[in-house]
């Protein structure tokens, strides 16, 4: 980190994705993405997808008149969490398909409840069963 009475105007982040694990490769597919005009020391860098394993960074303070030098380049990992979501032990309000998931504030399983209630397959008076569960 700068000293306070440095002449450090703002940093420079550059950033790739890679599926390398470890030190960056000196030949690499992707091209480095430029954030420019970071004031602070911390950026949040949104809009991630973990469509690539491992992604490379690397940082440079500037002044008014030069760029300094890219510090050394750091590999992170953007691991991605599966899991899926279960239509028969959901929420009544959610309604789970393959691939989305939405909340139906009309409980569209309430209607399916009561159908199957009707044909003598419905819940029974468990509190496993309950729909506050």
């Amino acid at each position: 980190m700068p000293d306070q009475d440095s002449k450090i105007d703002h940093y420079v982040l550059e950033y790739r994705k890679t599926n390398f694990e470890g030190a960056p490769r000196a030949k690499e597919d992707q091209p480095w993405m430029v954030i420019e005009g970071i004031k602070g020391t911390e950026y949040t860098l949104s809009g991630l997808r973990f469509d690539m394993k491992y992604m490379n960074f690397r940082v440079r303070a500037c002044n008014k008149a030069v760029a300094g030098d890219f510090s050394e380049p750091v590999t992170l990992e953007t691991r991605a969490f599966m899991f899926r979501l279960d239509a028969s032990t959901c929420h009544q309000n959610l309604r789970v398909e393959e691939l989305s998931v939405e909340w139906d504030a009309t409980g569209g399983k309430v209607q399916d409840v009561k159908a199957r209630e009707k044909d003598g397959k419905g819940r029974t008076a468990s509190p496993a069963n309950s729909p506050a569960r």
